[in-house]
């Protein structure tokens, strides 16, 4: 039996995204022309998060069908490897900058480092 998709779902599913994708621009613009007195730096990446987390939800199942066919053990498997990989390319980039910006520094502040990490004192 194949899934019933009928263009009532995809006007949802977009009516849905563009109602998160504004409500985000809505806040962040309400934070920075408030001069970041409205809330919190931490709220608002905390609110941006979860709207992009429910984003992802909406996109998945109004427009990717996920869990919507008879047998969707494939799908869930294919997307569960698929967030693995995501988060070890995202994490390894995050933790290569992370490093490059430790290490790029100016050789007084090299020097200084090096004898902190090893406990030279002088």
């Amino acid at each position: 039996m194949k899934p019933r998709v009928t263009l009532k779902s995809y006007i949802i599913g977009f009516a849905l995204s563009l109602l998160l994708t504004i409500s985000v621009y809505l806040f962040v613009n309400d934070h920075v022309t408030t001069a970041h007195e409205a809330f919190s730096h931490g709220f608002l990446i905390a609110l941006i998060l979860c709207l992009a987390v429910v984003q992802l939800v909406v996109q998945l199942v109004f427009f990717l069908h996920l869990g919507q066919e008879t047998k969707p053990r494939w799908n869930l498997a294919v997307f569960g490897f698929m967030m693995v990989i995501l988060i070890v390319i995202v994490g390894g980039s995050l933790w290569i900058m992370s490093n490059l910006k430790y290490n790029m520094q100016s050789p007084g502040d090299t020097n200084t480092r090096i004898m902190n990490d090893e406990g030279i004192h002088r």
